[in-house]
């Protein structure tokens, strides 16, 4: 028994997935570096029609919330249905923003540079997250005279009570990867990411009516499926290649089902038995990890732990041995975590459990929660346990190092300075040779008079800056702190320390 127990350790390290002893545990209870987003969604309705500042007050306590409680990084819904919540030139005013499709908003706004610029005051990431093929989420939804259907209806297909880009059209392709480099050239987003809808979920009894094209493009396929997995595997690289092109630091990242294949499929699969990615939307997630055409990915795992088809435990377990050596996040569901007790101690719910699981594999590095609104409204008391035990202090958002691993210089000329209202510690930029190595961040961490400094603690982190000062909590000037400030590149990585001691 010990042997196999001996086999299987050493498998899982080869591997990098191994499960921490309890003293590892201990000291990633708090990780320093640790992804933590929220999704933001448009096609709910949530804001339609709604008067642009009251939009706006609604985005600003949900970002406000979600930095107090530690979040690093927003997925924020701009394009529902091959429209835009931001100023595009190619795709109609979204009738999830105006309630008319085409309408621009008035008093006039741009959402998406407004959660830029929000999120970016608060030392967040902000990823665009666009739905690549679907064009219509119900046929009764009429479209603006500028939509690309009205243009070239012969790209698209009904399916169901929707409306799609053909995804066997490369003019379908070239459409979604001019959006894209729209959004990227145009605003300063930190990442654009696609969530779960390649190829429309199945509707019973109906195939997805692509005959004719697989019959003009799909010659040297041994079959249709073949076909489609290529099709969105061509968009998926494109689409790579053009962000990269564009702004190298931009991630590109994906949110699929939860669930690749089950073993009923493929003996390589997972111990589940629900819809799959690869066979029923045609999206081989594995191969993008694999070949680097995306740079995260964060899997829907949003069953419950002991769920009979697809269960939590099994799919994360399963994901984590097949990251691809590409940066991991978990996909959360809120409500869902909130709404099943822990199987071993029912007098809570899954949240502990699952963050435990979360954090024990060396391979996942955060997570994504589903939805924001729902953390901000402390449903189950959601919100107050990320406080106070989970993200109780501020984590940076870990070195995606295939992209860049060249930390900035460090910054010059930190100081105390008494103004008015007290003190504020100053600094000055660090120089830097190109915009991959500009400080976009600073870090200020604050120890006392003769403690040990000790990066790698959060609990010393007093705040994540876009600005190059830090208003310092004055009381009487008899205490004496020290105070180091790093700086964070666009892929954060962190400068080496500058310190000042300073009487408060």
């Amino acid at each position: 028994m010990r042997i196999r127990h001996l086999f299987f350790i050493a498998l899982c390290t080869l591997l990098g997935i191994t499960p921490q002893t309890q003293a590892e545990a201990q000291t990633t209870q708090h990780p320093k570096r640790e992804f933590r987003a929220a999704w933001i969604q448009t096609v709910n309705g949530q804001f339609k029609g709604i008067a642009t500042e009251q939009i706006k007050r609604t985005l600003i306590t949900q970002l406000n919330s979600l930095q107090e409680v530690g979040f690093n990084a927003i997925i924020f819904q701009v394009r529902p249905e091959a429209d835009a919540l931001y100023a595009s030139r190619l795709e109609p005013w979204s009738r999830y923003l105006t309630g008319v499709q085409g309408q621009a908003p008035s008093p006039y706004w741009d959402p998406l540079q407004f959660m830029i610029d929000e999120c970016h005051k608060r030392g967040m990431e902000l990823h665009a997250w666009i739905n690549p093929y679907r064009a219509r989420t119900s046929q009764k939804n009429t479209f603006a005279p500028n939509h690309i259907y009205n243009i070239h209806p012969d790209w698209f297909l009904p399916y169901g009570n929707q409306l799609f880009f053909n995804p066997g059209l490369p003019q379908s392709r070239r459409h979604i990867c001019m959006v894209v480099a729209d959004i990227v050239t145009r605003y300063d987003v930190d990442g654009i990411h696609m969530d779960d809808y390649f190829y429309p979920y199945p509707v019973a009894g109906k195939d997805f009516p692509d005959d004719a094209t697989y019959a003009s493009y799909g010659s040297g396929f041994a079959n249709k499926a073949d076909w489609r997995r290529n099709n969105v595997n061509l968009l998926i690289k494109e689409l790579h290649d053009i962000i990269r092109e564009a702004k190298p630091w931009v991630k590109f990242g994906v949110s699929p089902f939860g669930i690749y294949r089950n073993q009923s499929s493929d003996p390589l699969g997972s111990r589940t038995n629900g819809l799959q990615n690869y066979d029923d939307l045609y999206a081989d997630v594995l191969l993008w990890a694999r070949e680097g055409w995306i740079d995260y990915n964060i899997p829907q795992i949003y069953w419950e732990i002991g769920h009979p088809v697809a269960d939590y435990e099994t799919l994360l377990r399963w994901w984590a041995l097949h990251s691809e050596n590409r940066p991991l996040f978990i996909g959360q569901s809120v409500e869902n975590t909130i709404s099943h007790a822990d199987p071993e101690n029912p007098r809570i719910n899954q949240l502990p459990r699952k963050i435990a699981l979360q954090r024990s594999y060396q391979s996942i590095e955060g997570s994504c929660h589903w939805y924001a609104a729902a953390i901000v409204e402390n449903k189950g008391r959601y919100r107050d346990a990320l406080m106070q035990n989970y993200q109780k202090y501020p984590s940076l958002i870990p070195v995606f190092d295939f992209m860049d691993n060249e930390a900035p210089k460090k910054i010059r000329k930190l100081k105390p300075v008494w103004m008015e209202d007290g003190y504020i510690l100053c600094w000055t930029e660090p120089k830097y040779r190109n915009e991959m190595q500009r400080a976009v961040r600073y870090v200020v961490y604050r120890f006392e008079n003769k403690e040990d400094i000790n990066l790698d603690d959060p609990s010393h982190i007093v705040a994540i800056t876009p600005i190059p000062f830090y208003k310092l909590p004055y009381t009487d000037g008899k205490k004496k702190y020290r105070y180091v400030v790093t700086a964070l590149d666009r892929m954060w990585n962190e400068s080496k320390p500058v310190s000042e001691k300073v009487k408060l």
